[in-house]
């Protein structure tokens, strides 16, 4: 029997945990502690991108992953208004639309960014057109017209070698129509007549299609340049589907299966099969624009009308989703503390206990459970506070009070020197040495004072935009934020985001909802994490930022506000609540890691 030593020039490796560098793969080894052999292999997967600046659906695509065009569609789904727009996207984000000379749907569209072809179509004056317009990576110029009028119709190949194929007129066709770069000529005619298939390639002889309408079709036809044979069937039937890849390696996403069914089934191609793949579209998808290769796709739009971007890619890696967990619960429920530290070494400092009102409780976390830590000098709720845990400060109080005290590991310290405005329920972050504390109350009125602390002395710091109380802050002095809050007396929500660069703030970008009574944690202005508040019920939601915008997270485990925020947008800690809650909960980042195979006889 051959061995794997006598294939590879290697015998398989024995070890007791599995290798973590990229090197890995396609390497087998032995895991002695599952007993089990392993290897790593690439697997593809659908992630968000960057959405487009305006609602989409019936719109067509060229391009690869990295420099694609979505062209033309409408913007429904009420009123539909035709596009007559095209935009580029750079592997991230959508550029401004460019101008069309004509607005249409349903175009039969090929070729890269730079040298596109738009064909055909159904135009807003309600008829199927036979315009064709060239695209040379900064405008649209007409050019020589279909010799039949299409709409629905597949476009596969490049500018200079491109086909238009079959769509519907009056009638469902089966004409191929071949460009040159200057004219059109016949080509072979399909099999039977169809439109809206999923369809790609970057030559005639290379160019494929599969699936569509008329009636839902699975069938798969190739083209050599003069004539088309038909291949494998889809797994499953399907019309208004995206495609990428060409005939020999591809890909059929999204669509429509019967009788009416929106889809995120991926399937791949291999020249004769097509195989379901277990990458799905984040979100069911349909009548986007498609383009890329086999391993990096992009699928654009939506039906009804949407701005999202969705990209295909292969890794070795594989993505474990970010999760909330309860943690060790404090001794005593508190709620409007301060916090300081990590995940795994954080204190909880002060609180409202309910009556008789503020505390003096020290509480530190080991990442497991709480224990006793050494008491304030000063009862403390609503104050402020950052740093290590072992080396913190809190300050501030209610009734309001600009007193510091500072921590060392072993006690606390009352500062000769307070702050320069009294105040509570303001935002706060930093460290011992440099610590920030924006907004908050001084009694009757908000506040949009900064102060900063260098570890001696407060000093006036920039003034915020926005006055607010009872929001959160993440970062460092040079590079934080504040997000979130309200009035007083607390009936207007907040959802602006506003960025310190050490001496001035400037705006960022806003919340999804106005939140007051969040917490937040994080390292700089870009990474930060909000969660819990009231909005104006209690809510459970997380949403992360990345120095402009804020996006959804898994939500935490239960509604809470008013509590404390300690740790890194990917390593989190949430600590009490209001009212007195003893409840403690970790957040825990998406985790990217190698995807282990284990391998098998079967």
């Amino acid at each position: 029997m051959t061995t794997y030593k006598e294939i590879f020039g290697k015998p398989i490796k024995v070890v007791s945990s599995d290798p973590t560098d990229a090197g890995a793969e396609g390497q087998v080894w032995y895991n002695s502690t599952s007993g089990t052999f392993k290897t790593v292999v690439s697997v593809g997967a659908w992630s968000s991108s960057g959405n487009m600046l305006e609602n989409r659906q019936n719109v067509e695509g060229a391009g690869t992953q990295t420099a694609g065009l979505a062209i033309g569609g409408a913007t429904g789904p009420a009123t539909p208004a035709f596009l007559a727009t095209s935009s580029e996207y750079n592997g991230s984000s959508w550029s401004s639309p460019v101008s069309k000379n004509v607005a249409a749907i349903s175009e039969a569209t090929f070729g890269t960014e730079t040298a596109a072809v738009a064909a055909g179509g159904y135009n807003n004056s309600g008829a199927t057109a036979s315009t064709v317009e060239e695209y040379n990576g900064s405008s649209w110029t007409a050019v020589t017209s279909l010799p039949q009028a299409t709409r629905g119709a597949m476009g596969m190949g490049a500018e200079n070698s491109g086909l238009v194929v079959g769509g519907e007129e009056s009638s469902v066709l089966t004409n191929t129509q071949e460009y040159n770069g200057s004219g059109w000529t016949a080509g072979g005619a399909i099999p039977t007549g169809v439109y809206n298939a999923a369809a790609n390639g970057t030559s005639e002889s290379n160019s494929w299609f599969a699936g569509g309408s008329d009636g839902f079709k699975n069938a798969t036809v190739l083209y050599n340049g003069t004539s088309w044979t038909v291949s494998g069937n889809l797994n499953t039937a399907r019309d208004q589907a995206g495609g990428s890849g060409i005939q020999t390696d591809a890909l059929a996403f999204g669509g429509r299966t019967p009788p009416n069914n929106p889809s995120n089934v991926t399937e791949s191609f291999n020249g004769s099969t097509w195989t379901t793949s277990s990458a799905t579209l984040g979100t069911n998808a349909k009548q986007a624009a498609a383009f890329g290769t086999s391993t990096a796709a992009v699928f654009a739009g939506n039906d009804p009308a949407a701005a999202i971007t969705q990209e295909f890619n292969f890794s070795i890696y594989s993505p474990i989703a970010a999760t909330w967990a309860s943690g060790g619960a404090l001794s005593t429920g508190r709620e409007s503390m301060s916090s300081a530290g990590t995940q795994t070494a954080a204190l909880a400092v002060g609180g409202r206990v309910g009556p008789p009102g503020a505390s003096t409780a020290v509480e530190s976390y080991n990442g497991t459970a709480m224990s006793g830590a050494p008491s304030l000098n000063t009862a403390r709720q609503y104050a402020g506070g950052c740093g290590t845990q072992t080396a913190a400060i809190t300050y501030a109080n209610n009734p309001v009070s600009g007193a510091t005290e500072e921590y060392d590991g072993s006690s606390w310290a009352t500062q000769p020197n307070s702050m320069s405005t009294a105040r509570r329920s303001f935002a706060s972050f930093g460290i011992q040495t440099a610590a920030l504390a924006a907004g908050g109350t001084t009694g009757p009125a908000v506040s949009s004072l900064t102060e900063e602390y260098n570890g001696t002395s407060w000093t006036a710091g920039g003034a915020l935009s926005q006055a607010r109380q009872y929001y959160a802050g993440a970062g460092i002095e040079t590079s934080g934020l504040v997000f979130g809050g309200s009035d007083n007396p607390n009936s207007t929500k907040y959802a602006n985001t506003e960025e310190y660069g050490g001496t001035s703030w400037t705006a960022g970008g806003a919340l999804p909802t106005g939140t007051s009574g969040l917490m937040g944690c994080g390292a700089t202005q870009t990474a930060a994490l909000a969660f819990g508040g009231y909005q104006p019920s209690k809510v459970a939601t997380t949403v992360e930022y990345d120095g402009s915008a804020w996006s959804s997270k898994p939500a935490m485990g239960g509604a809470t506000a008013e509590g404390s925020g300690a740790g890194t947008n990917v390593a989190g800690l949430s600590i009490g609540g209001s009212p007195a809650e003893t409840g403690v909960e970790e957040f825990t980042g998406e985790i990217v890691q190698l995807d282990y195979k284990t391998l098998t006889s079967s």
